[in-house]
This record gives C-alpha cells, sequence and structure tokens, in this order.
C-alpha cells in the first residue's frame, strides 16, 4: 500500500491514483473514473470526500465547483517520494540508447552529451538537457590539427581526463599544410601537459618567440587571439538541448501564447544553465514546480542525474511540464546518466 507522511492509506491511494490518470490524460480526475480505477471498494461520493481532504491539504485543486481535480506540485512530490512505483528502462529503450550514444566512444565529450540529450528527450517526450564538465583542471596530453579546408583547420584536444574537445578554426589560406603539421609539434611541445586554465592564462607567453615563416607566426597569433574559445574549459557554457519538438506536441504547449513562453525558456540559456549548475553535485535531482528557485520555470520539472569522472562531474536529464511519467523518466535518466560516465571512463 502506498503511503505518504500525514496522509491515511486511503488518501495515499486515492492521491496516487488522480497523479497517474492526470499524468496519462491531462484531464482533471473525477470521483467516478478514480473510484473505478483505485480498486478500494469504495463509493464515488467517498472519494469524493477524500477529494475534498486533499484539497484542503495541498495536493489537489480545481478549476471550477463541478470539475474533476487536479494534482499541485505538492501532489507531484508526493507521488515521486512515497507512491510511485520506479519503472527500469525497457530492453528495447536501453538498446536504442546504445546505438545512438555509445557509437561515438572515444569522440568529443560535447557529442556524446548532445546524442545523450537528444536520445533522452525522444524517448521521454520531454525536453533533452545535458551539462559537460568544467574542464580547467584538466590537462591536456596532445593536440592534433587537421586541415578540412584551405582556410578552415579541426583542432582536436586530447585531455588526460579522457576527455576529447574538437573546434574548427579559421586560418588564413596561405599557410601550407607542411607549416600546419609543424606548427602543431611546436604547440604540443610547449602546451602538453599544461591545464587548460593555464594554457589561456599563458599562451601569448609561451609561443612568443616560437621561430616560423611569416605564414606560421600568423597561425601562431590565431591560436594566441582566439585562445578563449579553443581552450574554453566549458563552450558555450557547456549547455546541450536536445530538440524542443518533444514538448511542443504536449497538451500543455497547445496555445500560441504556452508556445511562445517555452520557445523564449529554451533561449534562455542562462537560466538553463544556472538551473543545472546547481544539480551538479547531487546525484540523481528532482525539482519539481515551485521549487525551482527562478518563477520561470513555476510551471516544470527538471529530472537530472549527475555523471562523474575523477573531480570532473556534469549533469544529464530533461525538462518538462511538471504533469510527467516520472516512473519512466526518472529510470531513463539515471540509466542514461550511468552510460555516460561509463563512456568518459
Amino acid at each position: 500500500m502506498p503511503r505518504v507522511d500525514g496522509l491515511t492509506e486511503r488518501q495515499a491511494r486515492v492521491l496516487q491514483t488522480i497523479v497517474q490518470q492526470y499524468i496519462e490524460t491531462a484531464e482533471p480526475a473525477g470521483s467516478s473514473a478514480v473510484a473505478r480505477r483505485c480498486r478500494l471498494g469504495i463509493s464515488s461520493a467517498s472519494v469524493r470526500n477524500t477529494m475534498g481532504e486533499l484539497e484542503t491539504g495541498g495536493y489537489l485543486f480545481h478549476t471550477h465547483a463541478s470539475s474533476g481535480r487536479i494534482p499541485t506540485d505538492r501532489a507531484y512530490r508526493a507521488y515521486v517520494d512515497g507512491l510511485m512505483r520506479h519503472e527500469p528502462p525497457s530492453e528495447l529503450e536501453r538498446e536504442r540508447l546504445a546505438s545512438e550514444v555509445v557509437v561515438v566512444t572515444g569522440g568529443a565529450i560535447e557529442e556524446i552529451l548532445r546524442r545523450a540529450a537528444q536520445v533522452l528527450g525522444v524517448l521521454t517526450q520531454e525536453l533533452g538537457v545535458a551539462v559537460a564538465p568544467v574542464l580547467d583542471q584538466a590537462v591536456l596530453e596532445r593536440l592534433e590539427l587537421v586541415r578540412v579546408s584551405s582556410e578552415r583547420l579541426l583542432v582536436v584536444l586530447t585531455l588526460e581526463s579522457g576527455f576529447m574537445r574538437t573546434i574548427f578554426l579559421e586560418v588564413p589560406s596561405t599557410v601550407a599544410t607542411e607549416e600546419v603539421e609543424r606548427v602543431a609539434r611546436v604547440l604540443n611541445e610547449r602546451l602538453a601537459g599544461l591545464p587548460l586554465g593555464e594554457i589561456r592564462a599563458s599562451v601569448a607567453e609561451r609561443l612568443r618567440d616560437a621561430d616560423g615563416s611569416r605564414e606560421g607566426s600568423r597561425l601562431f597569433n590565431v591560436f594566441v587571439e582566439q585562445r578563449e574559445g579553443v581552450f574554453d574549459a566549458r563552450p558555450d557554457g557547456g549547455l546541450l538541448l536536445g530538440s524542443s519538438q518533444q514538448l511542443a506536441d504536449q497538451p500543455e504547449f497547445a496555445s500560441k501564447d504556452r508556445m511562445r513562453s517555452l520557445l523564449e525558456l529554451t533561449e534562455r540559456r542562462d537560466l538553463l544553465q544556472s538551473a543545472l549548475d546547481a544539480h551538479r553535485q547531487r546525484g540523481l535531482t528532482i525539482t519539481i514546480g515551485a521549487e525551482n528557485r527562478d518563477p520561470s520555470l513555476s510551471e516544470f520539472t527538471l529530472v537530472t542525474a549527475s555523471y562523474r569522472r575523477g573531480e570532473l562531474t556534469g549533469v544529464v536529464g530533461v525538462l518538462g511540464p511538471t504533469r510527467m511519467p516520472y516512473d519512466k523518466v526518472i529510470g531513463l535518466v539515471e540509466h542514461t546518466s550511468r552510460l555516460v560516465e561509463g563512456l568518459l571512463t
């Protein structure tokens, strides 16, 4: 029998039934439907009385006198903490995650997390989110320069922590391939073995007397001028988002105003970054509605799980309306965080 401190067994069962029904249908729960579903052997009138008690306790509300009840944030919290049965990912879902994420083993950390956010969004029908770790203390093991066009290089940074970073860099078209290779050797001689934060702070001094042709000097200058981007410990704030299309299809965003609010929210990277950073060191975290610090997130739930590689941490998860299938979402988020952690290890 489900239990919540302060609730009787009947209240807990009725609340569990209402939350599950509302998650499935997005429609207010009526007493007759709840009486049939909760299987307590009580009449709809008894259920109606119990619903009134729950409303007084702050677990339910209704829009007008004759309507059914809708769960509050407090109801969802009670459901997550004591009424919900956890549902592990199905074999098909685990295979989907593995096929989408594991395929990039050995690739850039941003690509691993980007794919994790995308597939989480598809599987949960929420907005997949991820935050990369801050790499200031990560030590550069080696640097490679790969020419992809006459004016573009792919810079590949391999870090001793096991992470890999890739950055595209615009360069003068007159720099010969042989000069690119020589510049790469010099960069490795002078920068390998240093943390990214130290490289950003000292690269100008370390390359000041680097010998080379005019074209080579110009390329060294590109690395000095673009050091904040090339050796950035957290490009774009480290925030990666899946597609918002899954959220857009949910009933909560049927109106144009609600859809506009959703789109504005996904564009506020600073807000999402701050909310996710608060989850970085906390394992599995579920923040429901008004529990979020920023009022802009008061109608959303954020479910995240942290991953760790040594002292470096980040999070993966989903953002969606408070009417969320928590039993399924939590299992998928936890499984994905373990998958990401395994790839980084």
